[in-house]
């Protein structure tokens, strides 16, 4: 083979070469993968949502050294910090969080399910929708706490009466919830299921409840933080026995600030890790589904 022959074939290789530009740099970062970069990002949210409390503290503790606000209503950090640890040692706040979140479980279990079904009930049953229907939409526009004197006479002023309290106010959101999420099954779905001769119990456990739990789990997750509120309110108004609540009634009255203080850190604090539990119940509930098809 001569030189002429073969000559062409390399010049084009060259030029092919030259448009295409130089090969990329093997020193390049790779990518991170998908489970790394969503912890980066998650624990970067966490990072940025703890600014704010930081600097909250930091200014307080600022204003609070320099003696710039004179009221014994502004204690230090340090003097809260110290409360904290005292009421830590000496188990006052294992008691009082311990009576507050049994009474709480209790309320929000019962409520959730007499809510569940209560509102499939009024979802599958058109007679019960109509007839209890608007009953109940009257019923919800009560305030809850104008229940409590009603309460307070029936079932005194114990543990009864606040697991009653709580109870309603779980049972609200998660009725409304679960009859709405019924009723938003598209109705395509219903109609396919007849098309494979589903029988009526294989429609609600196949087709119906699974597309209404997403509406559902919602209802749920409002009656755990609903029935968490209530419990301070509970425990504000039935003045009766232990919790977190007669713990800032008893800082109030004694004028520690200290204590009232650390009662809504601890209360906030609370609020926050019951929140983070029902969103990691959700994302492992719903991590189990099949993804849909687009």
């Amino acid at each position: 083979m001569s030189l002429l022959s073969i000559l062409p074939s390399r010049i084009a290789t060259a030029r092919r070469a030259r448009r295409k530009g130089p090969p990329p740099c093997s020193c390049a970062v790779p990518p991170l993968p998908s489970k790394v970069a969503t912890a980066v990002a998650r624990h970067g949210g966490v990072w940025r949502g703890a600014v704010l409390p930081v600097l909250a503290i930091a200014i307080w503790a600022v204003i609070s050294a320099l003696h710039l606000v004179k009221s014994g209503l502004l204690v230090s950090p340090l003097a809260v910090l110290q409360t904290g640890w005292h009421q830590t040692v000496s188990g006052a706040l294992l008691r009082a969080l311990s009576a507050s979140l049994a009474r709480e479980a209790s309320g929000f279990v019962i409520g959730t399910v007499g809510g569940l079904l209560l509102g499939s009930l009024l979802g599958f049953s058109r007679i019960a929708r109509r007839m209890v229907g608007p009953s109940f939409d009257t019923f919800k526009q009560i305030s809850l706490f104008a229940w409590i004197p009603l309460i307070s006479v029936w079932f005194g002023l114990g543990d009864a009466a606040k697991v009653v309290f709580l109870s309603l106010a779980a049972l609200l959101p998660v009725t409304a919830h679960t009859c709405d999420g019924i009723h938003a099954v598209p109705r395509s779905y219903i109609e396919v299921a007849r098309a494979f001769r589903y029988s009526r119990l294989q429609l609600i456990t196949h087709v119906i409840l699974p597309a209404a739990l997403p509406s559902i789990f919602t209802g749920i997750y409002l009656a755990l933080i609903y029935s968490w509120l209530a419990t301070l309110g509970a425990e504000y108004l039935l003045v009766s026995g232990s919790g977190i609540g007669n713990l800032l009634i008893d800082g109030s009255e004694q004028f520690r600030m200290d204590l009232v203080l650390f009662g809504i850190i601890v209360v906030g604090l609370t609020g926050w890790a019951l929140n983070a539990l029902a969103r990691a119940i959700e994302r492992a509930i719903f991590a189990r589904r099949p993804a849909r098809a687009s």
